[in-house]
This record gives C-alpha cells, sequence and structure tokens, in this order.
C-alpha cells in the first residue's frame, strides 16, 4: 500500500486566485492504495525522477505530524483558526489533517508517507498505470513537486501532490477545495502553495 489520497477552505483557496483552472473533464478521484516492493532493489532516483539535492530531515515531524503547518500558517490559509487532527498511526504513514467544520466540505491533509523508501519514484513508476493523472509542477524551493492520482480530479476539487523531501522520502499533500471554490482555481496549485508552506515549515524557516 503506497499512498492513502485523503479529502480546504474559502480562505485558503482566495490566495490563488490568479491560478487558471485547467481545461478537461474528470471524474472524482479514488483513493490510490499500491502495494510496493522493498525499496532496496530499487533504482533511487528512478529513470527520469527528479533528484534531490539537499534531503530534509522529517523524522521529528513523522512523531508530530501537525506540526508540518504552524498554527499562524493555518490560519493565513484558512482566514481563521482550525483544529489540526493528527493520525500517527495511518496506514500510508503519519499524517494530519485540517477539516473545518462548517459544511463548506474544504480539507488539507498532509501525509509523511512511510510505507517504501523509495521516494518519488513510486510516484513516477506508476504514470499512466496506477495514476492516470500524473503533471509534474514547478518546484518548491528546489524540492521536486508531482500532482498524482488514479484520476483527474481537478473538476471535483480535489488535487494529491507528492513533494520530494529526499531521494527516498516525500511528503503528500491532499487538498480539496470548498464547492464555492471549484472551477475558479486550479486546485493542484492550491496544493502546491500548501506544499510550499510545509516545505518551510520543514526547513525551519516558517
Amino acid at each position: 500500500m503506497r499512498r492513502a489520497l485523503l479529502p480546504i477552505s474559502a480562505g485558503l483557496l482566495s490566495l490563488t486566485a490568479c491560478s487558471t483552472m485547467t481545461s478537461g473533464t474528470a471524474a472524482p478521484a479514488a483513493t490510490p492504495s499500491l502495494p510496493s516492493p522493498s525499496g532496496a532493489s530499487q533504482e533511487v532516483p528512478g529513470p527520469g525522477v527528479p533528484k534531490v539535492a539537499v534531503p530534509l530531515d522529517t523524522d521529528r515531524f513523522k512523531s508530530a505530524p501537525c506540526s508540518a503547518l504552524t498554527a499562524a500558517q493555518v490560519t493565513e490559509l484558512f482566514g481563521r483558526e482550525i483544529t489540526a487532527k493528527p493520525d500517527i498511526e495511518g496506514p500510508g504513514g503519519p499524517g494530519c489533517s485540517w477539516d473545518p467544520v462548517d459544511g463548506s466540505r474544504a480539507s488539507v491533509n498532509v501525509l509523511f508517507t512511510t510505507v517504501d523508501d523509495l521516494g518519488l519514484t513510486s510516484v513516477y513508476r506508476e504514470q499512466g498505470k496506477a495514476y492516470k493523472f500524473f503533471q509534474p509542477l514547478d518546484p518548491v524551493d528546489g524540492y521536486p513537486v508531482v500532482a498524482y492520482g488514479t484520476s483527474d480530479a481537478r473538476s471535483t476539487g480535489r488535487c494529491s501532490v507528492a513533494v520530494g523531501t529526499s531521494d527516498r522520502s516525500t511528503v503528500d499533500i491532499t487538498i480539496f477545495q470548498s464547492q464555492a471554490k471549484i472551477g475558479t482555481t486550479d486546485p493542484c496549485q492550491v496544493a502546491r502553495t500548501v506544499a510550499e508552506k510545509v516545505v518551510a515549515s520543514l526547513k525551519g524557516t516558517s
């Protein structure tokens, strides 16, 4: 099992109003749940996979995943304070979700994947296979980012991105836009905005 993509608030999406929605039809994304072999015999990074020049230490965040976003960052994203919900023993690895209970159905989930040690290689190798939707995005402060999913769910306001924190590790971020924001911003660019803040936290610069 590789990645558990979990289902954001109008406040967050308003930060990326300059992004445009990519055209095309899409269906709701199913949750990818893939078997993964041990990374011991795998070439990392694999062919075509961007290398991470300066690895980030994520160990302390795995024991406290909600520290991936500071209270100030969450307030900036959502426009108000949101209670973090940690899941240390999640099937895909330690994670944290921010899910306003206001009927907007908007949410953010951050996952420190621990199922394998292949990093972005495990995402790239499933391009066009398990992951029918696959789109590299601009790096975040030098760290490679790719949007992926079992289907293209952007028209439903959902996007998941994997950020390479080393050649053998990633942080995955899934966002779900509020109903009012669907179609007004590209959810993958919104997810990348969240990734910028997560990387800043990991680097200790937030």
